[in-house]
C-alpha cells in the first residue's frame, strides 16, 4: 500500500535494524486519513470471508481494526494486555513481546466471541508471530474461527508470517520490510505485500 509505505518513510523512525519507530501516524498520534485507508484495503481483502467480528491487541492495532470494523459494519473487540477487575469470567493467554522483553496476559470477556464467530485479526506489526499465536488460542477457546489476518507491516526477515501461513491463515499484508537501518534507511519485500 503506497500511502502506508509513503507514510512510514516520511513519518517512521528506524532505532535499529529491528525497531522501526511508528508513533506519529499509527500508535501513538494517529493518522486517522491514513487508517481510514487502510481499513477500507483490509475490508476489501477480506469482503469474501464472511467475517463477523474483528479483532486486535490493545493499543497498537486499534486504530486500524477500528476502521477495517467500521468498513466491514461489523464490531470490534480488543483483546487487554491484564486481567482488569471488572472482567468476571475472561479467557487469557500468556504471550511474549519481544520488543519489550517480557511476557504479559492477553485477555478478553468469554462473552464477546461466539462459538462460529468468523473473526479477523488486524495488527500494526508481524515480526515473530506471538501476537498471532495469542489470539488464536483465545479464538479456539471460544471455538471460533479465525478467518484472516490483516497487518500493516510485516518484518519480513523475522518468523511471523511463517507462523500464520502455517496455520492455513488467510494474510493481507500493506507493508513489507525485507531489511532496515539506520544508515540504508528500507527495502521493502515486495513479495509480501498481499493485498
Amino acid at each position: 500500500m503506497d500511502q502506508l509505505k509513503e507514510t512510514i518513510l516520511e513519518k517512521g523512525k528506524i532505532l535499529s535494524p529491528s525497531i522501526l519507530k511508528v508513533d506519529q501516524f499509527l500508535n501513538h498520534c494517529i493518522d486517522t486519513e491514513l487508517m481510514d485507508a487502510i481499513g477500507k484495503r483490509f475490508a476489501d481483502c477480506f469482503a469474501g470471508h464472511g467475517i463477523t467480528k474483528v479483532i486486535t491487541i490493545e493499543s497498537g492495532g486499534i486504530a486500524p481494526a477500528l476502521m477495517t470494523a467500521v468498513h466491514m459494519g461489523v464490531p470490534l473487540i480488543f483483546a487487554k494486555k491484564a486481567v482488569p477487575s471488572t472482567m468476571t469470567d475472561p479467557v487469557f493467554v500468556t504471550v511474549h513481546s519481544f520488543t519489550k522483553n517480557m511476557d504479559y496476559t492477553l485477555c478478553m470477556g468469554r462473552s464477546l466471541i461466539a462459538p462460529g464467530d468468523r473473526v479477523l485479526f488486524i495488527d500494526d506489526f508481524l515480526a515473530n508471530g506471538q501476537a498471532f499465536e495469542g489470539i488464536r488460542t483465545l479464538l479456539e477457546q471460544q471455538q471460533a474461527v479465525l478467518a484472516g489476518a490483516g497487518i500493516c507491516i510485516e518484518k519480513s526477515w523475522q518468523p511471523g508470517r511463517r507462523i500464520v501461513e502455517e496455520a492455513s491463515i488467510p494474510l493481507c499484508t500493506l507493508a513489507s520490510i525485507a531489511s532496515m537501518s539506520p544508515e540504508e534507511g528500507i527495502t521493502w519485500n515486495l513479495d509480501h505485500e498481499t493485498c
